[in-house]
């Protein structure tokens, strides 16, 4: 008998309230189809969180997760919290206690949504837990500091293994598609930061000899993707030029409601997350696009149906992709930010919809 698979919901804030859920309810649906054993566990987080437990990120949210086989978690609008101790944004935490390096974001375009590019599919691998993000580079300080009014200094983590750890993830996900990694970097004028990054993506090459390998320089790729992205394939760099990157490869295909990211490492545990905000200015009025919700939460199911050798759940995963291709193709279901004229709840039963 294959084990149940244990799965978090972290609703997040705002959108991630009607977002999430839906997401959910897709997967249910799709779970039953296939005879996929999942146990929900619904978790708290954020601004609702620190109503109810005084805290935006829980002790009874971070003794569960390690429990879990992976969670979904909502977009959360950290910038509204309020000033305190325990109104702390949760993402950093969580990608580092997890140690969740690697930040799988993947651009499709689909015809009739006014996406600027036909056949676009590539994916950008966006290094998670280092780089120049002051949250997230120190294990205590914060990498961003001011000595006097007059200077700010910044300052970027890259280390070795961190590079290393990322492109390892990213020459894998090549693999399993078109043989073609991209690493991007600058390294003509950050000789020692982007060069450690470079020298780690040539060493991992050698043991790649059946994927394509090249480089582009980070500005140039800037341009490039704005000319020919169906040139690339997997795409890997340093956590705040793959953060600008994949926003950018957002744009493409129709916005950040069509950009869905999956958090992964070395461990057991998974996380997917969406990579827009909460959106608290069309909150509760029910015309969030879910569709990077509802295809992050399809990419972890793929990812633990190999990981744990759970085929069920791998069909589970193609038949929520297969569904969600047809209701972003029904103009009617589809919401308005893709030239649709439905809305979360439209597009969520015609997914279901196509399951069936």
């Amino acid at each position: 008998m294959t084990k149940p698979l244990r799965v978090g919901i972290l609703n997040g804030d705002d959108i991630g309230h009607e977002i999430v859920p839906a997401s959910v309810e897709i997967a249910r649906a799709a779970a039953e189809l296939h005879g996929v054993d999942i146990d929900w566990q619904p978790l708290p987080i954020g601004a609702k969180a620190l109503e109810t437990h005084g805290n935006t990120l829980p002790p009874v949210t971070m003794e569960t997760l390690p429990t879990l086989d992976g969670w979904i978690l909502g977009p959360i609008g950290h910038r509204n919290y309020p000033k305190g101790p325990n109104s702390i944004n949760p993402h950093p935490i969580l990608r580092k206690q997890f140690n969740l390096f690697a930040n799988v974001r993947p651009t499709r375009s689909y015809p009739g949504i006014g996406c600027l590019f036909e056949d676009v599919d590539l994916v950008i691998v966006r290094e998670n837990n280092e780089g120049f993000q002051p949250d997230r580079n120190m294990i205590a300080g914060s990498g961003e500091f001011r000595p006097t009014d007059e200077i700010t200094l910044s300052v970027r983590v890259i280390t070795r293994t961190g590079s290393r750890r990322v492109a390892r993830a990213a020459f894998e996900l090549a693999r399993q598609r078109r043989k073609h990694l991209t690493y991007i970097h600058k390294d003509t004028v950050f000789k020692l930061g982007c060069g450690m990054f470079v020298e780690e993506c040539k060493k991992l090459a050698a043991e790649y000899p059946d994927v394509r390998v090249d480089d582009v320089i980070v500005d140039t790729f800037a341009m490039r993707l704005v000319r020919d992205p169906q040139t690339f394939d997997v795409v890997v760099t340093t956590n705040m030029f793959g953060d600008i990157l994949s926003d950018e490869a957002a744009g493409l295909v129709g916005g950040l409601g069509m950009a869905p990211g999956l958090c992964i490492g070395d461990g057991d545990v998974v996380m997917a997350q969406a990579t827009h905000g909460s959106a608290p200015d069309i909150a509760g009025r029910g015309i969030a696009n879910p569709y990077a919700m509802v295809e992050s939460t399809r990419m972890m199911f793929d990812w633990l149906g190999h990981s744990r050798n759970n085929q069920a759940a791998v069909k589970m995963a193609q038949s929520m992709s297969d569904a969600v291709t047809v209701a972003v193709g029904d103009e009617t279901a589809r919401t308005g930010d893709i030239r649709g004229k439905g809305n979360t709840r439209t597009f969520t039963q015609a997914v279901i919809k196509a399951l069936k």
